[in-house]
């Protein structure tokens, strides 16, 4: 059976987009193609409108796992992928330290991993995707692990970091209040063979880059129950 069926989306600049679905529909597996990890059977992938050959450039790949290398400290962990840039010792440091403060771990930068809590090791991570200046984002259950506090915490971050500076993300979630709070369009799949069953444009007024405000609002509720009502509806009996 093919795991992603008849499906089209895009990803607007400036814009976030989750996209939530039935475990096991294919949501890890279409960001893999969409990043250029898998290639596709059939159909095409456009990076801002050329067909994309390979991972593309200035994207940003960030998992639920961190990933850091438990024998470099948190500032050499987000210095890694300057590193691969080729960017000079002192900008690539400078830049590091700026965005390791802007994520609320100052006074962190020489600790190692094993010393850091889940919430401090997943901002180190971001931090590591951010700091390489990616013009598009591919999130895949970042925050999954975390608690409820922390995930709020780091949301505010992303959401705050993301739209200041106008990048693009594709955010894949289970958790459709996440979903909810931080994107302006929210895309529901069904089972598999993947479809897209339903778009909800999100409009929340307010600060979008408060989740709590977000939460508060009428709105969320009405989208977090129509999101829910439609995974419902896919589920297998």
């Amino acid at each position: 059976m093919h795991v992603i069926g008849d499906l089209s989306l895009s990803l607007g600049q400036a814009e976030i987009v989750s996209i939530v679905g039935p475990s096991g529909c294919g949501k890890s597996t279409l960001l893999n193609v969409v990043s250029g990890i898998i290639p596709p059977d059939s159909g095409e992938i456009r990076w801002y409108g050329e067909p994309l050959a390979g991972v593309p450039a200035r994207a940003g790949y960030m998992l639920q796992k961190d990933l850091l290398l438990p024998w470099r400290t948190a500032i050499q962990n987000v210095l890694l992928g300057l590193e691969i840039q080729g960017v000079k010792a002192d900008a690539a440091r400078n830049r590091a330290e700026i965005m390791l403060d802007r994520l609320g771990l100052h006074g962190f930068a020489a600790s190692y991993p094993s010393t850091l809590s889940g919430g401090m090791r997943q901002r180190v991570a971001l931090a590591r995707t951010l700091v390489t200046d990616p013009e598009v984002m591919l999130l895949d259950e970042p925050f999954a692990a975390l608690d409820f506090q922390s995930k709020l915490l780091i949301e505010n971050d992303t959401a705050t970091l993301v739209r200041a500076e106008k990048r693009s993300v594709l955010l894949i979630t289970h958790d459709v209040e996440e979903a909810v709070s931080m994107s302006d369009r929210v895309i529901v799949l069904s089972q598999r063979p993947t479809r897209i069953l339903r778009v909800y444009e999100i409009d929340i007024p307010g600060n979008r880059t408060d989740m709590m405000e977000a939460r508060q609002s009428p709105h969320f509720t009405q989208y977090v129950r129509s999101i829910w009502n439609d995974l419902q509806s896919t589920a297998r009996p």
